[in-house]
């Protein structure tokens, strides 16, 4: 059952795993409080996310065909996917309406977006990597638009900043690169990387069209798809290609080492110069250490390939999986809810007779309900009540102390439904009857007069019981739950009072409301922050001792520091003023100059 679950094992995965790189990313602030944001070995470190990225996304679209999914297989997984996803959005629905060709072409644009082009994340041109990023970028709104995916996919989106450089994030491209891309005939480099491109775009037009069995259907006026390929080809082909890009990884990485030594060595001063060189040596070991841990999860998705790997690296991946600095990844790896949408519906009553539905928060219940936009709020709740659907209430063992704590009507797990507040039926006093029905849910047809659901019962998930049921008893004594749990005791430290009342404070804001606002609070500080930065980056900092550092819009003569001359830096001063002189001016200085 562990891989009808696909989404939330890479969910908190990710983060972990984000959260460390993060550690290893952000500059120390060792020698000075005001330090630069910028290290010679920034580049090597860096490449962890990009690597990191890269096996999220291979491996999402690999395990989505060797797990022999047949609505993958069939390209029909999208007619199911945005009405049985944990939370749908409201632009679910509307997306769930598209004509099926359409639907089975998206899954196509999938499989292209998640397994070839992850590859074009360490290729040498430039444009092919922005291609890459906006084919990611483009994917993860999209998901974002049709689901409620907490932070997963903000996060990936994060993540996919890491194709990018300073010059297309600056918007400006230096001089030299000015001159040379209108220069005319083009030099050799030039040509060859539109070569390069032009043929990574047609191939990928040509192998998708091949593979996909891309057709245009006159006589309907459509684009049909199909997959022209079997499984065993598809693990033949996975079997040789793993390996290889572990090279094409490792490659890519030892280019980054070797540069990021040089801009070490290329530093001013020699007490500098050791410092960089020994913060490279540190930050070098601890990425090859991080690459070398991850090729164990990432081959598991190729048995033959994993059985290959050297047995150090397992003992060496088996001491540190505790930690979970790395993990393996696959999303989506089977579509549930092909028949319907599997939906657990709580019940309460004060005589077993009358029963009231118990709404949640964000999960459907209502068919006249909208579904709700809750990212990047993660309902811990509402997603468990999705997979406690999917199987009998006896393999979520946490629903049964979920019914005895209503039962007893205690604040914090009230608080959980529709808030605690009046919207909860049972506020004055705890049902004395719970029990759940399963049903499958539908998105309503266009014009079902403000129906958003349709609902078909299909049985009881959890029996009638109240507190003090024998059979309630012996569920909760069987999965060791009946045992009551000390008293919480009360903060006593200042900070832990202080979180405390934040909590209090904040717990009547919708947690949507609450992130974002936290969100675009501190996008404004950045954005106020980045309006007072000074015009020269480089001025006064580690990256003006550096002569190979990257130029961020100076021109700067070879073996300066981002266009140091004449104690200015970054543009050269003197020719601009020159150049925004009025005509005639300088003649008008040549004679001053001769009568002095």
């Amino acid at each position: 059952e562990a891989s009808r679950i696909p989404f939330p094992p890479p969910r908190d995965s990710l983060l972990l795993e984000a959260g460390f790189l993060a550690v290893l990313v952000a500059p120390l602030h060792l020698l000075k409080w005001k330090s630069p944001s910028w290290r010679p070995h920034d580049g090597v470190t860096f490449w962890l996310v990009r690597w990191l990225l890269f096996r999220l996304m291979f491996s999402s679209g690999v395990v989505k065909l060797t797990s022999r999914c047949p609505t993958w297989w069939g390209l029909t997984a999208l007619t199911y996917h945005y009405q049985s996803q944990c939370i749908p959005t409201p632009g679910a629905w509307f997306a769930h309406q598209l004509p099926s060709w359409l639907q089975k072409l998206s899954v196509v644009a999938t499989y292209v977006i998640e397994v070839p082009v992850p590859i074009l994340f360490f290729a040498p041109i430039r444009r092919l990597r922005l291609f890459a990023f906006y084919c990611q970028v483009l994917l993860q709104l999209l998901i974002i638009l049709t689901g409620n995916y907490n932070f997963f996919n903000i996060l990936t989106i994060t993540l996919a900043f890491s194709l990018l450089d300073q010059e297309h994030l600056g918007g400006t491209a230096p001089p030299s690169k000015k001159k040379q891309s209108s220069a005319w005939p083009p030099s050799f480099f030039s040509f060859f990387s539109t070569l390069l491109e032009l043929i990574t775009y047609g191939s990928l037009i040509y192998w998708t069209t091949q593979y996909f069995g891309l057709e245009i259907n006159w006589e309907k006026k459509l684009l049909d798809s199909k997959v022209a390929f079997t499984y065993h080809e598809f693990t033949t082909w996975l079997g040789t290609v793993t390996l290889p890009l572990v090279g094409l990884g490792f490659l890519s990485l030892s280019w980054e080492i070797l540069l990021a030594l040089y801009r070490s060595l290329s530093v001013h001063g020699c007490f500098w110069k050791l410092w960089a060189t020994l913060q490279w040596g540190i930050f070098t070991c601890a990425t090859l250490g991080v690459f070398a841990i991850s090729l164990v999860p990432f081959t598991s998705i190729d048995p033959q390939s994993s059985r290959q790997l050297w047995p150090g690296l397992r003992q060496l991946f088996g001491s540190v999986e505790r930690l979970q600095l790395v993990s393996s990844y696959g999303l989506f790896r089977r579509m549930t809810g092909a028949g319907g949408r599997p939906e657990v519906v709580l019940e309460g009553s004060h005589d077993g007779h009358s029963w009231t539905e118990i709404e949640f928060l964000y999960k459907p219940g209502n068919v006249s309900r909208a579904p709700p936009v809750v990212t990047p709020h993660q309902p811990r709740l509402d997603w468990q009540m999705w997979f406690a659907a999917l199987d009998h209430h006896s393999s979520s063992p946490w629903f049964t102390s979920f019914v005895h704590r209503l039962l007893q009507g205690q604040e914090d797990v009230v608080s959980l439904l529709q808030g605690g507040g009046s919207q909860y039926p049972f506020g004055a006093h705890p049902p004395r009857y719970l029990r759940a029905q399963l049903y499958r849910y539908y998105f309503a047809p266009p014009g079902s007069s403000g129906l958003w659901w349709q609902r078909q019962l299909v049985g009881e998930f959890y029996p009638p019981v109240a507190l003090g049921d024998p059979m309630l008893e012996s569920l909760l004594e069987q999965m060791g739950m009946k045992e009551q749990a000390p008293p919480r005791a009360s903060p006593r430290g200042a900070l832990p009072r202080l979180l405390l009342s934040l909590r209090q404070l904040c717990q009547p804001v919708p947690a949507p409301i609450l992130l974002w606002s936290l969100y675009l609070l501190l996008a404004s500080i950045l954005a106020l922050r980045a309006l007072r930065a000074p015009s020269r980056p480089g001025a006064g900092t580690a990256l003006g001792r550096h002569k190979g550092a990257p130029r961020r819009g100076g021109g700067g003569e070879p073996g300066t520091a981002g266009g140091e001359r004449n104690g200015h830096r970054n543009g050269h001063p003197r020719r601009r003023e020159e150049e925004e002189r009025p005509e005639g001016h300088g003649d008008k200085l040549k004679a001053a100059r001769r009568r002095k």
